[in-house]
């Protein structure tokens, strides 16, 4: 299983053998973090560093998760009270680091291309949980292992990403593998949320729910990021619930057996009725988090075995 990469900081390097290699050591994973014992050495003695400036609590979590059944030395810095609040920049936050000697750095950052330049910075593998409308690379693998776990493959399926596609990194993170793995994706959601130039991503693109939904094999709904929003987007929740959120009626268009999924934290009646989303038959947003875990476990120690000298060992 080869991975000749040094950080993950996005979807756009990795080919589709390197996919493949994270979601198939990945799916060990998941057998692993069902047992009693969910531990094993396979980072024992290297130092993970969780950097969040923006609050995640979920992939925070995961992510924590992940080192420690790896056998890490995991550490959690609280960037919203840190250094960077009284000026320091990102430059010396990555000097600071490299003198604490960390193997694994995980960071999350509100502005696109921040996590690419600490990678620059610092003497060790890099793993990006989310750099502005760029790209979030695990949401995508662990929806792709969500994906083919269910659906028993991932290639040639018709994929529906709904929703504020103009502000999700994880819809990028989401078209540019699925494009990858060769299936079909169309994004449906008003132009108001439709970033401009999308057309050259190889997507097909749906204004109306209904049209857009027809036959697809996976439903990803998005959350709504009034944090990113500076001006009327939509008319109001309530309107945007009865055109883009996703109810029974709107999920009938989609063949009979398409799976529902959603990033989280989802906002019930806006995006989703409530439901839809707890309905064990069509969702799959629960088996979303539990993926996280094993998806970061396998790309941590991909990443892991490609560090240089005895740490590699």
């Amino acid at each position: 299983m080869t991975f000749a990469h040094r950080h993950l900081l996005g979807i756009e390097p990795l080919s589709p053998s390197d996919i493949t290699a994270i979601l198939d050591l990945a799916d060990k994973y998941v057998a692993l973090s069902r047992q009693r014992d969910k531990h094993v050495d396979v980072l024992a003695g290297l130092t993970q560093i969780n950097m969040f400036f923006e609050n995640s609590t979920r992939t925070q979590a995961s992510f924590e998760l992940a080192g420690k059944r790896l056998g890490a030395d995991v550490m959690n810095m609280a960037m919203q009270a840190s250094s960077i609040k009284k000026g320091e920049t990102l430059i010396d936050t990555a000097l600071t680091l490299n003198a604490m000697h960390p193997d694994l750095l995980v960071v999350r950052h509100p502005q696109s291309g921040a996590v690419d330049l600490l990678a620059q910075k610092v003497n060790c593998a890099v793993l990006n949980a989310g750099d502005g409308r760029h790209e979030h690379p695990t949401q995508a693998l662990l929806d792709a292992l969500t994906i083919r776990r269910a659906k028993g493959r991932l290639h040639r399926l018709s994929v529906a990403i709904c929703g504020d596609i103009a502000h999700s990194r994880v819809a990028r993170s989401n078209i540019l593998l699925l494009g990858k793995m060769e299936n079909r994706v169309r994004l449906i959601g008003p132009p108001t949320l439709m970033p401009s130039g999308i057309s050259e991503f190889g997507v097909e693109v749906f204004e109306d729910m209904e049209e857009g939904l027809r036959d697809v094999d996976v439903v990803m709904m998005l959350r709504l990021q009034k944090e990113r929003m500076d001006g009327g987007f939509i008319p109001s929740e309530r309107e945007y619930f009865h055109r883009y959120g996703l109810d029974a009626d709107k999920l009938s268009h989609a063949k009979a057996d398409a799976i529902v999924m959603h990033p989280g934290p989802m906002n019930r009646g806006v995006e989703i009725d409530g439901t839809i989303a707890d309905d064990i038959n069509r969702s799959v947003i629960q088996e979303q988090v539990e993926m996280g875990v094993a998806v970061r476990m396998a790309a941590m120690e991909l990443l892991a075995r490609n560090l240089p000298g005895e740490a590699a060992a």
